[in-house]
């Protein structure tokens, strides 16, 4: 195995750990509860069905999401013929990652020449996010362009500039003020005239006057389709990962004045919300693409479902990667 293989690897190994971590008060809400159901139920009623769903609700996994997982979990059971609560857990387990395929496309943006909107309300940790996406994207190879299109926020700006100059990347910047639509304009002329790979846009910081929101992301879209039509498209949107079924409202605003194509959820090392990364791909049938525990730039990782969910319910890794 090469030495870049292996310090990926270990990379990722790490961030599982702080992940396990991280979710701690989310397993507390949801797992030992549902620990205490299979140990504490003698058969398989509708009794035991409820309990799981209560608890699975009051672990921010949401209403649909929950009866979903419920009627495949019911599914499982019937096939599997099973009698046992006990042996439930797996399949319960199983039954929460079929929620959560993102799909094989998922990261086809990164091998093409693409132009990446990055929307949210400001605080979930949209700048940072787009710094440590560039400063990653950077590290593959790419040629990054930062847009900084967040322009009414002043220090939307600077900390963008700040991440910038730590990737390497370059960015294209007006004042604080500027109109957002003509910073993207710069920053595609930019990107065609220095062959970037990826253009990456920081934008659209407030919900609260949607309709101005929904003007100014409309121009920005009219403008992307004008000039970088041949671009392949991404929206992003950043979502505090503390506010649970808030940021899933937030979200469904978004996608009224957006074509979002990807979840960024930040802020989960610590949250007792985790179960808001099913609900979100489960409700909104868009994929989480992105989860982020920490402040470094590898503390931003592509979201991968199956450890998400082990993590949850704290199952334990076994080192056969190790041995490859």
């Amino acid at each position: 195995m090469s030495e870049e293989k292996k310090e990926e690897k270990k990379e990722k190994k790490g961030f599982f750990r702080r992940l396990v971590s991280g979710l701690t008060k989310t397993r507390e809400n949801i797992v030992s509860g549902i620990d205490s159901i299979f140990s504490g139920f003698s058969k398989i009623d509708d009794d035991f069905y409820e309990e799981i769903e209560e608890i699975l609700i009051m672990g921010d996994i949401g209403v649909s999401t929950t009866e979903n997982i419920i009627e495949n979990l019911k599914e499982k059971v019937k096939e599997n013929k099973i009698k046992d609560p006990k042996e439930c857990k797996q399949l319960l387990i199983d039954s929460i990652k079929e929620q959560m395929d993102i799909g094989e496309n998922a990261y086809d943006f990164e091998d093409r020449k693409s132009i990446i909107l990055v929307i949210g309300v400001n605080g979930v940790g949209k700048t940072t996010s787009v710094g440590k996406l560039a400063a990653q994207l950077k590290s593959k190879g790419n040629k990054v362009i930062m847009a900084a299109a967040d322009t009414f926020r002043a220090a939307a700006i600077e900390q963008l500039t700040e991440w910038a100059n730590r990737a390497g990347t370059d960015i294209i910047a007006q004042q604080e003020g500027a109109d957002p639509g003509a910073v993207v304009f710069d920053a595609i002329q930019a990107a065609k005239s220095r062959k970037a790979d990826i253009l990456i846009c920081d934008t659209a910081g407030r919900l609260h006057n949607k309709k101005n929101l929904m003007e100014e992301l409309k121009k920005i879209n009219r403008i992307i389709d004008k000039e970088y039509s041949d671009a392949y498209r991404e929206t992003f949107i950043v979502l505090d990962g503390t506010t649970g079924q808030n940021a899933l409202s937030q979200a469904k605003q978004f996608m009224e004045c957006a074509d979002i194509t990807g979840v960024i959820l930040t802020k989960m090392d610590g949250t007792a919300k985790g179960g808001i990364a099913v609900a979100i791909q489960s409700e909104l049938g868009i994929p989480v693409k992105y989860i982020g525990i920490g402040e470094k730039i590898e503390d931003l990782q592509k979201f991968d479902a199956d450890s998400f969910v082990d993590a949850l319910f704290d199952v334990k890794k076994d080192d056969k990667d190790d041995e490859e």
